[in-house]
This record gives C-alpha cells, sequence and structure tokens, in this order.
C-alpha cells in the first residue's frame, strides 16, 4: 500500500517537473523569438535609417552640381540644399525607430518634389539661354555681316570719290611750243634760229570733261632756256610749302567743253639749244613739252 503511495507521489513529482520544463521551454522559444524579431527590427530600421542617408546624400549632390553652374536660381538652391544637410544632420542623431524614420521620409520626399520642381525650372532656363545665346551669335554675324558690308561702302565710295576727283581733273593735251620772227607788216613767221626769234608761241588744248567744275582757270606756264633761265615775268607763287616761278599765266573760262589756249612769249637774243616748256595748275605739272632753237 505504501510502495503505490510512493509511486503516485513520484508519478505526481514527474508530471509537475515535465510542466515546470515544457513551460520553460516554451518561454525560452518566445523569448528567443522576441529577441529575434527585435534584432531583425532594429536592422531594419538601421538599413531604412542608411537607405534615407544615402537618398538625402544624393539629393545634395544633385543641388552641389546644380549650384556649380552658376545659374541664376543659385540662391534658392542653396538655401534648398541647406534644408537637407541640416535635415541629415538630424537623421544622424535620431534612435531610427519606426516613427521617426516616417517623419524623416516623410520629410525627405518633401525636398526631392522641391529638387525635381527646381530641376525643371533650371531646364527651362538652359533652353532659354541657349536659345538667346543662338540669337546673340546669330545677331553677331548680322552685325558683322552689316560692318564689313558698311566697309565695303565705305572703301567703294572712297575709290568712287577718288575717281571722280581724278576723273574731274582737267586734262591738258597737244602742248606745243615754236618760235616766230615778227614781219613790220605784223605776220608772223616760224623760224628756228635763235637770233632771228621775236616770239615764242605757246598753245594747248584743255579737253572736254563733263563731270568737271565749270568756271574760270588758270594754269602757269614755265620756259626754261638752255641756260636754265626762267624767260617772261620770271614771277613767283607759292602754293602751301611749295613755290612755283613762272614764265606766264593764262586764264580760260571752262565750260565742260574743249579749249584751245595760245600764248605769245615775246622776246629777244634767244639762247640756241633745248628750252624746256611746263604748264602746271597750281603747283601740279600737267604737261610739257622740249623745243630747240638753233
Amino acid at each position: 500500500m505504501e510502495n503505490q503511495k510512493s509511486n503516485s507521489a513520484l508519478k505526481a513529482v514527474i508530471l509537475v517537473l515535465s510542466l515546470l520544463l515544457a513551460g520553460s521551454l516554451f518561454y525560452i522559444f518566445q523569448l528567443t523569438t522576441k529577441t529575434e524579431n527585435l534584432e531583425t527590427e532594429i536592422k531594419s530600421e538601421k538599413t531604412e535609417k542608411e537607405n534615407v542617408l544615402t537618398d538625402l546624400e544624393e539629393l545634395k549632390a544633385t543641388y552641389d552640381a546644380a549650384i556649380a553652374e552658376n545659374t541664376s536660381m543659385s540662391d534658392e538652391l542653396i538655401a534648398e540644399r541647406e534644408k537637407v544637410v541640416r535635415l541629415m544632420e538630424d537623421l544622424k542623431k535620431s534612435n531610427g525607430n519606426a516613427a521617426s524614420m516616417a517623419k524623416y521620409k516623410q520629410q525627405y520626399e518633401g525636398l526631392q518634389t522641391k529638387m525635381k520642381s527646381l530641376m525643371q525650372e533650371i531646364e527651362v532656363l538652359k533652353k532659354q539661354n541657349q536659345e538667346l545665346t543662338t540669337d546673340l551669335d546669330s545677331t553677331k554675324v548680322v552685325l558683322e555681316e552689316s560692318q564689313n558690308y558698311t566697309k565695303t561702302l565705305v572703301g567703294q565710295n572712297e575709290e568712287l570719290s577718288k575717281t571722280v576727283e581724278k576723273g574731274s581733273k582737267l586734262s591738258v593735251l597737244n602742248l606745243k611750243t615754236a618760235a616766230f620772227k615778227l614781219k613790220s607788216s605784223g605776220k608772223e613767221v616760224a623760224t628756228d634760229k635763235a637770233r632771228r626769234a621775236d616770239v615764242l608761241k605757246v598753245s594747248f588744248t584743255i579737253a572736254e570733261n563733263s563731270i568737271a567744275k565749270t568756271g574760270d582757270k588758270t594754269y602757269y606756264v614755265q620756259v626754261i632756256d638752255s641756260k636754265n633761265n626762267v624767260l617772261g615775268e620770271k614771277a613767283t607763287e607759292t602754293f602751301g610749302d611749295k613755290s612755283l616761278t613762272y614764265s606766264f599765266t593764262t586764264s580760260v573760262k571752262y565750260e565742260n567743253k574743249t579749249v584751245q589756249v595760245t600764248e605769245n612769249l615775246k622776246g629777244k637774243d634767244f639762247e640756241k639749244g633745248t628750252y624746256f616748256v611746263n604748264v602746271f595748275d597750281k603747283n601740279e605739272l600737267v604737261s610739257k613739252t622740249s623745243f630747240t632753237l638753233k
């Protein structure tokens, strides 16, 4: 009877111990599961924090690149970048729990949306600047072409003016000089003998010129004998820093038509040898010839 009681007590103890063991094992299992879940949650929160930080770093890098381009929106870009930097600093200090991470992610999304909006504005500005640059280049090309055309016109006008000026000058042609003996009857007899000559007859033609100025024209005639003496009046006229000694002057009324000019230079005791005759328009030599007296 006592043995039966002992066995019953032993079974009861074993049962209690088994229940306690089972309870312990269940508690250990629950504790292990919670620990693993907590570790997983912590790792997950850490990974999510790192991901948000990475996203913020990329956002900051985007702003840095945009600011470096020195656009007209630089001040606004710098202000937005500072918001990103401050959020990164706050996130690094946070414990990274689910509630705080939700807040940080929401703030990041807001900053990202703002960044995309600013980047779109920058692209629009870039396009406008490119169009303005293209227009400016086109305007510059047109301006350069206009300037070149103007220079060409100025050059052509200068050449035309020179041509007109040159063309408007009167031409003195057919300059001739001959010696004559004056008879008592007044008749002139040509001679090539120095001792017989009484007068030198100088003649020339002023050619027709439709673009020359009309009016009185004065020519200075210079006759130089074989001993380099200027014959006639031997008067001197000054033109600027130049002077001219001449034998006589002749004036004509020019009206764009051919004019024949003839003048006599009287003298005596003419020298033998070669004579030189020069016709000047002021100080410009316009015609010359020579002749010889024996």
